[in-house]
């Protein structure tokens, strides 16, 4: 019977593990952490458990006899890429793009702007980032970015106590963010309203906040024509803008404003490492672009908003792992279709990708299923062909493959059944305080959880 091992147990991961599990294979889900789902758990947003739900599908797929899981596996460290080659039919890595791309200004190596994904990680318990620090006393945050997750992070910011604490948002955060001095956060977009990013249903949400107004400029909405914005989403958009344009503000205690046209082009600070006490911006124009695009560029006039903390959010890449062939331009792994290829585009037998690591971050969590049913299509058209490499029989053994991770990982990895006891722990001490979970931040918590169960 063919096996898949598949790295990474996000999105994209279980949903190729669906797709391969119903065509009749046996598939071994790897995570670098004891703890599997990937962004659902350490990127939604704490005050969206709507979206968490999909994790129940996820489950369903965990279920099938044919499904094993393997966490606290490192690829690059416990295992090599020949290690996995060796043992499997075809190799899927779905390891996502886990930096952010940088602003490459002057300023961004002081104290005070951080990546939006290590803030993310933070407030939602990543173990890899539960000791990291943010200064939140400032009156003033800016987030550069005008996507989803530029919305996010910048709404974490001036949410009511009230409105986290029922919410599996980490301990230390909720902690911190009751002990914030942020008072007003300005989200800062290089394009005009109409190229904005969000999506409707983000961006209406900034409405019903409880304790802050949502401020817009009704000048930056003028030259903006609806019936002009080609895409329906991105017309929504507009139409909510312009009705926060035209609130007037309830003097609540914070304030979160959508500020478009501007590019950052320095972080100002206290000598040359010092802390942050603002960002000095561009303020741009719009012109057409190539192919019909529209593109933003400097009008000349520039502008300084004073602040103590910058978040950035301007779009992810990955990183090279384990000698995978690596687009260094794009951040992804060099594919073709999903499968993966060297630079000049020959074949990697019996490795494939999926998901951000294979397109770049885009899409919601919906859109990786597509993208896991296109892979998988060409796995099984290369193992109807005989394309796939043959691995050598007693390295490829289900048992053999269990007691090699059991040499190579210490302690063992965590199984299915060593997450559901994590799980079961976390909803436990998070059930008398009418919270969906508290979560586990430490690798040593989780990994003591997890051993409650034992070997699945």
């Amino acid at each position: 019977m063919n096996r898949a091992g598949i790295i990474g147990a996000g999105p994209s991961g279980f949903y190729a593990a669906d797709q391969l599990l119903r065509a009749g294979w046996e598939v071994d889900l790897y995570d670098a952490l004891p703890t599997p789902y990937g962004l659902v758990r350490a990127g939604v947003a704490p005050d969206h458990p709507k979206i968490k739900s999909v994790t129940r599908v996820y489950a369903k797929t965990a279920a099938h006899a044919a499904f094993r899981f393997f966490g606290g596996v490192t690829l690059g460290t416990d295992v090599t890429r020949d290690d996995l080659r060796q043992r499997y039919s075809a190799v899927v890595y779905a390891i996502g793009t886990s930096v952010d791309n940088r602003l490459g200004i002057p300023g961004e190596d002081r104290p005070g702007p951080y990546p939006a994904t290590e803030f993310v990680a933070w407030y939602n318990g990543h173990p890899h980032f539960s000791n990291h620090q943010f200064d939140l006393n400032g009156g003033r945050a800016v987030v550069i970015g005008n996507g989803n997750v530029a919305i996010d992070v910048a709404r974490m910011l001036v949410l009511d106590p009230g409105e986290l604490a029922p919410t599996d948002t980490a301990d230390h955060a909720i902690e911190a963010f009751g002990m914030a001095g942020v008072r007003e956060v300005v989200v800062l977009g290089r394009r005009g309203p109409a190229e904005a990013a969000f999506t409707n249903p983000e961006l209406r949400e900034l409405g019903e906040l409880k304790r802050a107004d949502v401020i817009v400029d009704p000048a930056q909405l003028e030259d903006v024509e609806v019936g002009e914005v080609p895409d329906m989403p991105q017309r929504r958009n507009v139409e909510i803008l312009r009705e926060y344009a035209k609130r007037v503000p309830e003097g609540k205690t914070h304030r979160l404003e959508l500020r478009f046209l501007r590019s950052p082009l320095e972080i100002l600070g206290e000598g040359e490492h010092g802390a942050v006490t603002g960002v000095r911006v561009s303020i741009n124009r719009l012109v057409p672009g190539s192919g019909g695009s529209i593109r933003a560029e400097p009008t000349g006039e520039e502008e300084v908003i004073e602040c103590g903390l910058v978040l950035r959010s301007i779009g992810y890449r990955g990183v090279p792992c384990a000698e995978i062939p690596f687009d260094e331009a794009r951040g992804l792994i060099r594919n073709e279709g999903g499968g993966v290829v060297t630079e000049d585009g020959g074949r990697c037998p019996g490795e494939y990708v999926v998901g951000w690591i294979k397109r770049g971050p885009s899409g919601v969590i919906g859109t990786n299923k597509k993208d896991a049913n296109d892979t998988v299509a060409r796995i099984l058209e290369d193992a109807g062909a005989g394309g796939l490499p043959t691995t050598a029989t007693e390295l490829a053994d289900s048992d053999a493959v269990a007691a090699w991770l059991g040499e190579r990982v210490a302690g063992g990895p965590v199984s299915w059944a060593g997450w559901e006891a994590i799980d079961a722990r976390e909803s436990a001490l998070g059930e008398p305080h009418r919270r969906p979970r508290v979560k586990l931040v430490r690798i040593a918590e989780l990994i003591e959880a997890a051993r409650i169960a034992g070997p699945k």
